[in-house]
């Protein structure tokens, strides 16, 4: 018999976060999560989600055995910003069994129905401006950095379970060899157009970096409000991602454009950790990990564009090519191999087309459920 039971304490904890290695264990593709990260962010106090959110987390035993978990969330933002009652799932996993799917669900469904929420939506971990959706094709590769990945069964679990596709979201693939290189040649005379009009294009100022991201998170919550399932990110959730990537940023892959002073969009790429984290046992960075990381950096031969964004009423005058053009570059400049941009939804032409226009290739689909309560 399936028990659900809810995660109190630091040691439920670590058996929630810790599940998935032994569930993916021999996945070849299968990328531990680092586990101090993991935990701040599910952890009330570490994490400014909490701030305005709520998390329960929930083990599924089979006797003593864990057989799957699942979070249900309340997202206060997200609903307060679409006047909206939604409940949310994420941090799914659990072994092939309908039983333990269903049981699962209807957990986390009875306790945001307990909360007011009117619809189940997911996975996200915890939100769309997180690691979200369930991986529906491209299970032949790893995840890249702050992309989920799951078994291909999860898929059926979920339809059979009464859920319906909400929407899917794109990644891309662009390929060094097989590029259109056809935006860095026209490069320079867009950015001396761009410029007649009083709009440049620079890297982020890592050495005034604070009041950069200020200035980004700005933006971020503008260029991206139109997008289905956005959810705009408050001061503290935005410096607490600024200062993560920190780390890992080179400042020719963050670049900003900006009218007479005034940021007007942004572009960021990152280099693919996950070919590190990969080796990383049970996403320990102590006492190993930490130099893997460290070491491994020069060696990744990957990187992902997770944001690029033009405010209304500057978009399609060339600076997203801009954008693409000066990644690519760099990316080359770094001997670079490809690049994965994501994740874009599925329905957002303009931003598909754009990839389209460098030869990138979609190799992953993402998608979002939804079920009513």
């Amino acid at each position: 018999m399936i028990n659900i039971v809810p995660v109190t304490g630091s040691a439920a904890l670590k058996t929630f976060i810790d599940y998935p290695h032994e569930l993916y264990s021999g996945d070849p593709n299968y990328v531990p999560e680092l586990f101090i990260a993991q935990r701040d962010l599910l952890t009330p106090g570490k994490h400014p989600f909490h701030e305005h959110s709520k998390v329960k987390l929930f083990l599924a035993k089979d006797g003593e055995k864990v057989v799957g978990r699942i979070a249900a969330i309340l997202n206060g933002e997200h609903n307060h910003f679409n006047n909206v009652t939604d409940g949310f799932f994420g941090f799914l996993d659990l072994i092939n069994s309908q039983e333990v799917a269903d049981a699962l669900l209807k957990e986390a469904a009875a306790w945001l129905q307990e909360q007011g929420a009117t619809t189940l939506i997911g996975p996200v971990n915890p939100s769309t401006n997180e690691p979200c959706g369930l991986l529906i094709e491209g299970y032949d590769k790893p995840a890249v950095v702050m992309m989920t990945y799951n078994k291909p069964y999860y898929t059926a679990l979920l339809e059979k379970a009464g859920l319906d596709k909400k929407v899917d979201l794109l990644a891309w693939w662009i390929e060094r060899e097989s590029y259109s290189d056809r935006s860095v040649r026209l490069q320079k005379a867009i950015e001396e157009r761009l410029t007649r009009h009083g709009i440049t294009i620079r890297p982020v100022n890592i050495k005034d970096f604070k009041n950069e991201v200020t200035k980004l998170r700005e933006v971020y919550n503008a260029a991206w409000d139109r997008n289905l399932g956005f959810v705009p990110m408050t001061e503290n959730e935005f410096n607490y991602l600024a200062k993560d990537l920190k780390m890992l940023l080179d400042p020719k892959l963050c670049l900003v454009a900006e009218h007479q002073g005034k940021i007007i969009g942004f572009a960021l790429a990152v280099p693919d950790i996950n070919q590190i984290l990969i080796k990383v046992r049970k996403g320990r960075l102590l006492p190993t990990g930490i130099f893997k990381l460290l070491l491994g950096l020069k060696k990744v031969k990957s990187i992902r564009v997770l944001a690029l964004g033009v405010v209304d009423g500057y978009r399609k005058l060339g600076i997203e090519a801009c954008f693409y053009a000066s990644i690519i570059k760099r990316g080359i400049e770094r001997d670079m191999l490809g690049a994965e941009a994501s994740w874009i939804l599925e329905n957002n032409e303009m931003m598909n087309k754009g990839i389209q226009s460098v030869n990138g290739k979609v190799y992953k689909k993402y998608r979002i459920y939804e079920k009513a309560l």
